[in-house]
């Protein structure tokens, strides 16, 4: 899942954005409304989480302009003023969501992840090849065993899974499994695709085809 959050409370933004990675989310800053939009429409995101309150150009002006852009990601608003009537507004700007500062963390989680299922028609549980994997627990089972993995290899075994035997190619995979600043150059995804092919065990279920990428 690839998330950008546009939030001028710089260390907010960033302990925002540490918590959201340890949880296997690829993740993205913007400390304005200028930078968030230029951002989202440079990029596919599965959510975005949208500060009402920004500088340069204001939360509900993104939030509209996002959404008459047709965008994929679904929006999450978030603010100070927590009344119902600010709530409406925001919905009626556009966004899926509303979450009034100060949050819970852990709500936030929740939230991103039912909004990342509604955007991609994403089911809750993965079944290909052998594996089960529960996108909301992230546990991937084989054969009854439950296999380690870390939130990078989570996060590329869930991208080849809901490919649904389709080609995924290793530039796909850097986009949506890592954030802007993944160098496209270093063998990142190869190393990964390594790692996880060693846990998954045998016999092997990731296909490599060359030129083109790898396939579950």
């Amino acid at each position: 899942m690839r998330v950008l959050l546009i939030e001028d409370e710089v260390l907010l933004a960033e302990q925002v954005a540490d918590g959201l990675r340890d949880q296997g989310m690829a993740v993205d800053l913007a400390a304005d409304g200028l930078d968030g939009l230029h951002k989202a429409g440079a990029n596919r995101y599965d959510v975005v989480v949208l500060d009402r309150d920004l500088p340069l150009l204001h939360g509900d002006q993104v939030c509209t302009a996002l959404a008459a852009g047709g965008t994929h990601a679904r929006i999450l608003m978030l603010t100070a003023a927590g009344e119902a009537a600010d709530r409406v507004a925001g919905l009626i700007l556009g966004a899926d969501d509303y979450l009034p500062k100060p949050f819970v963390f852990d709500e936030l989680v929740l939230r991103i992840r039912a909004l990342a299922r509604r955007a991609g028609d994403a089911p809750r549980v993965l079944l290909r090849a052998g594996l089960t994997f529960d996108t909301a627990r992230r546990t991937v089972t084989r054969g009854g065993r439950i296999i380690p993995l870390t939130t990078k290899e989570l996060a590329v075994l869930e991208i080849l899974m809901a490919a649904d035997g389709a080609v995924v190619s290793a530039e796909d995979l850097l986009e949506r499994a890592w954030d802007e600043h993944a160098d496209p150059f270093t063998a990142t995804v190869r190393v990964t695709i390594a790692r996880l092919r060693r846990k998954l065990g045998d016999p092997p279920l990731i296909e490599t085809l060359v030129g083109a990428g790898y396939r579950l």
